[in-house]
């Protein structure tokens, strides 16, 4: 089989890849391992980044049944003081929460519409590649027992943190087990409190990490914790075991309720989070989402890194023709690195200073002083300005202090 681009996963990275460079004219094949709806780990929130970027690729909030639109922020600091950052009203979407399973899911119907090509339960096996295309093996269980050989101009990596694509490329760091790792439970009978606001609790044994509590549309919240990895990742062996510690204390359960009970068992992963020190680009293979390390280095945040990567990604190939790898390369190295790569080196070294309960508990007070540092604050923290504004005008947007959320129509 032949075709203009293979994407090698089917998260929000590869789907948006596959839309944009479908609607572009491009012939597109996604393939993935697994077969959706399937869960994956994760917060499930939404930024105001991820939103306008799931806005622009024509996504239908509606087709996710627990779809949340958050518009309070409770952030509780390491000496336990509370305060409510609200996000505007009545200007579009500035933060949401939905479910992977539904929202991944819906996304790979979208770009089936598009015009995209997918086949699920399918897994790279081989990839090798030349000046003009790139030839790749696929097991394809859905399509029938056997192996489908591909020959692709471009490949996307879009595989995940332990990508096989990277592998198979003969580039990335060995052993790499991420930066942060995030714990998460899901919970049914919560209060009103948390079946309507998003919670974060900066507890002091978790810094520069923090505990949350997200709610859903479905009247349950995905409630969890991340921490970074630490030396010899001893702190990551105690998650098990800090778990249910963290669920009672008392300021935590109080905020779930007493009645609030585990839908299901708890998931752990990994978080990649160290983008312009993985590689980006190889040949005729780019690499997005977490197999390109975008997570945001302070809040662990990725969806919106993912979409953002994609269409970055498909977008250096429609400016510069597929036909040109090396510009290409260049085009999305470049980009990347000048606008979100700045963005994270800020974020690393904000999460840096928020190991310390000292220097947080401050921070926290500065930024809820008033209603106006609340309200851009939690703005802010939400990406709806880049991280680095003040140091980055190349991620300005026209308007992007005033401008309105997403879905404002």
């Amino acid at each position: 089989m032949k075709t203009d681009l293979l994407i090698v996963g089917a998260g929000p990275a590869g789907t948006a890849a596959a839309i944009t460079a479908a609607r572009a004219g491009l012939d597109v094949l996604v393939v993935d391992k697994a077969r959706f709806p399937r869960d994956k780990c994760c917060g499930d929130g939404l930024t105001a980044n991820a939103l306008r970027h799931l806005e622009s690729l024509g996504f239908d909030p509606s087709r996710v049944p627990s779809w949340k639109t958050v518009d309070d922020v409770v952030i509780t600091s390491p000496a336990g003081r509370r305060r409510v950052f609200p996000l505007p009203r009545s200007s579009g979407l500035y933060a949401a929460v939905a479910r992977r399973t539904e929202l991944d899911a819906a996304l790979v119907e979208l770009a089936e519409t598009a015009g995209a090509t997918v086949w699920q339960s399918s897994q790279l096996i081989d990839l090798q590649q030349n000046q003009s295309d790139v030839e790749a093996s696929v097991a394809c269980s859905a399509e029938g027992s056997g192996y489908r050989l591909v020959r692709a101009r471009f490949v996307i990596g879009a595989d995940g943190m332990w990508s096989t694509t990277r592998k198979l490329a003969g580039v990335g760091p060995r052993d790499y087990r991420g930066d942060w790792h995030a714990f998460r439970q899901y919970f049914v009978n919560v209060s009103d409190q948390a079946a309507d606001r998003l919670m974060v609790w900066f507890e002091p044994d978790l810094l520069p990490g923090y505990a949350w509590s997200f709610p859903l549309g479905d009247g349950a919240a995905n409630v969890g914790f991340g921490i970074i990895r630490g030396t010899g990742g001893r702190r990551v062996q105690r998650m098990k075991t800090l778990w249910p510690e963290l669920l009672s204390r008392p300021h935590i359960r109080s905020a779930l309720g007493e009645s609030a009970t585990p839908e299901a068992g708890h998931k752990a992963w990994p978080i990649p989070a160290r983008l312009g020190e993985l590689p980006l680009a190889l040949g005729r293979v780019l690499f997005v989402g977490d197999a390109a390390g975008a997570t945001d280095p302070m809040s662990g945040e990725g969806i919106g890194q993912a979409l953002e990567t994609g269409h970055d990604a498909v977008q250096a190939i429609l400016t510069e023709g597929i036909d040109h790898p090396t510009s290409i390369r260049q085009q999305y190295e470049t980009e990347l690195l000048k606008g979100m790569g700045r963005d994270h080196r800020l974020a690393r070294t904000l999460s840096d200073l928020l190991a310390s309960p000292r220097t947080t508990e401050m921070a926290l007070g500065l930024t809820g002083a008033c209603d106006w540092t609340r309200r851009n604050f939690a703005r802010w923290l939400f990406e709806d300005y880049p991280r680095a504004a003040a140091l980055n005008p190349h991620r300005w947007r026209p308007g992007s202090i005033v401008t309105g959320g997403a879905y404002a129509g």
